[in-house]
């Protein structure tokens, strides 16, 4: 007996592929991400009005398919619901007219299943067959519902090329009754239906997408007039342009937003206005001292043709223009800093600080009196800045007071307040004392260049303060410094 040869060695079936669930290979993966990132290229690539349109579309194409598809299943299942039903009564009718037939056609034109409904029996045993083969089909469903193992059913089959329809039920012991009708009706009608429907659905889709389009165009209307007067003012650099408002009553998020951007706008002109203001005014002051300082340091540059005498004043009109102008580009400098750098801020004891104000302003004022009442309070900012605001506040009621009238300091928790005594500010002048390069018809005679005011004010608001000015009862005018809610409390 000869041995077998052993099998050649080959891939173990438990490791083999198999039809199982796996990983998904990566050129397929990769496919699939690639057209995902694809779509969202193309959309975003669409205008908002086009992809507002396209997904209302798309929303409405999905609930009428779906309207349609259940009004379709609906429909249909109505039709031969009631084409069940007249083979129910049909086979009722030929029982009772026909309660012990042999087995075979009892009524109606089989053939052609003309009105009345064609009837036939089917015993349980084929042996009990008619010799005459049975015009409607016949199968073991059949018999086993002559036999009494089966429930009645309902079937559809075609026959000499018509569909029909055909009720299998139990007749007697041991006999089945068939009952069929043509359906040719019930499918007419069911096509008919699908074809409405078909229609019905197309039209609300056409509909929905024109629809779409004027409602995504009607909505985004002030978006698009957002859109062109930003495009504008970005062209002109004008920002005086604004976007036009429904009447009130009728206001939604787009027209929010387009009054937000015309409150915008509104800052940006303002804005704007001031900074051009504001070097229209610089420009203007500084031409005459720079005018004055060409023509001394031109008088100056001759100096060997003038006496002694005029080159000692030319040269000191020269310093004192030159520290007029360093001065005014100062503080020009000073009302270009929008708040404090943080790094400087400390408590200041502010009683202290006042007094050494009000001494140094007794120095460079000799001829008006000053009084002061101070309260013990601190402050968190930068002394330096503080000493000009109060430098420049007492500055100016010394300029206004009368010779050997007082200006009154009042130093409290809760402001401080400076008070002269002299012509106080017009009613006129009141709304722009604290505007820059502003000075009143009084004011235009006396020193100054209309920047100190400004300059208070944009401290005491970096300090969290305000500083407004009133008429003083009595004459003269009032300067007021109110703390800001918390920053400045008694020492302890």
């Amino acid at each position: 007996m000869t041995a077998r040869p052993a099998p050649a060695p080959g891939p173990d079936p438990a490791s083999a592929p198999g039809p199982g669930p796996g990983p998904a290979p990566a050129p397929v993966l990769a496919a699939g991400r690639g057209r995902r990132r694809l779509g969202a290229r193309w959309r975003r690539r669409r205008p908002l009005r086009v992809r507002l349109a396209l997904a209302a579309t798309a929303a409405v194409a999905v609930v009428a398919v779906g309207v349609c598809a259940a009004a379709f299943v609906i429909v249909r299942a109505q039709l031969y619901h009631q084409l069940d039903l007249n083979l129910t009564q049909s086979a009722r009718l030929v029982a009772q007219q026909n309660r012990d037939a042999a087995p075979g056609q009892l009524a109606g034109q089989c053939r052609f299943l003309a009105a009345p409904a064609c009837a036939e029996i089917v015993p349980a045993d084929p042996a009990r067959d008619p010799s005459t083969p049975y015009l409607l089909p016949v199968n073991t469903a059949t018999r086993e519902v002559a036999a009494g193992r089966r429930a009645p059913f309902v079937t559809s089959f075609s026959l000499d090329g018509h569909p029909a329809r055909m009720l299998t039920t139990d007749y007697a012991s041991g006999r089945a009754l068939q009952v069929a009708l043509r359906a040719d009706t019930v499918e007419d009608g069911v096509e008919q239906a699908a074809r409405w429907l078909a229609l019905t659905g197309t039209v609300g889709v056409l509909l929905a997408a024109l629809l779409g389009f004027w409602v995504s165009r009607t909505g985004l209307a002030p978006v698009t007039r957002l859109t062109a007067t930003a495009e504008r003012i970005a062209a002109t650099r004008d920002p005086r342009h604004r976007i036009e408002l429904p009447p009130p009553g009728r206001e939604d998020e787009i027209t929010r937003l387009a009054a937000t951007f015309n409150t915008m706008l509104a800052e940006l002109e303002q804005s704007v206005t001031a900074q051009r203001r504001l070097v229209a005014d610089a420009s203007h002051e500084l031409r005459t001292p720079l005018t004055a300082l060409r023509t001394n340091a031109e008088l100056l540059a001759r100096g060997d043709r003038l006496t002694p005498a005029q080159r000692d004043r030319a040269a000191t009109a020269l310093g004192r223009q030159l520290r007029e102008v360093t001065g005014l580009v100062g503080d020009l400098i000073e009302l270009a800093r929008d708040e404090e750098p943080r790094p400087l801020v400390e408590q200041v004891p502010l009683a202290p600080l006042v007094a050494h104000c009000v001494d140094a302003a007794r120095t460079h004022w000799p001829d008006t009196p000053f009084t002061l009442h101070a309260q013990e309070v601190d402050l968190p900012g930068v002394p330096a800045r503080l000493s000009r605001m109060l430098s420049n506040l007492l500055d100016n009621a010394a300029k206004f007071s009368p010779p050997g009238l007082p200006v009154e300091v009042d130093l409290t928790t809760a402001a401080l307040t400076v008070r002269d005594h002299g012509p106080g500010i017009a009613a006129e002048d009141l709304p722009h004392v604290f505007d820059r390069f502003y000075r009143a018809d009084t004011a235009r005679a006396l020193p100054g260049s209309g920047l100190g005011l400004a300059m208070a004010r944009q401290i005491a608001r970096a300090h969290g303060a305000d500083l407004t000015a009133e008429q003083a009862p009595g004459g003269g005018a009032l300067f007021r410094v109110t703390w800001g809610a918390g920053p400045a409390h008694p020492a302890a």
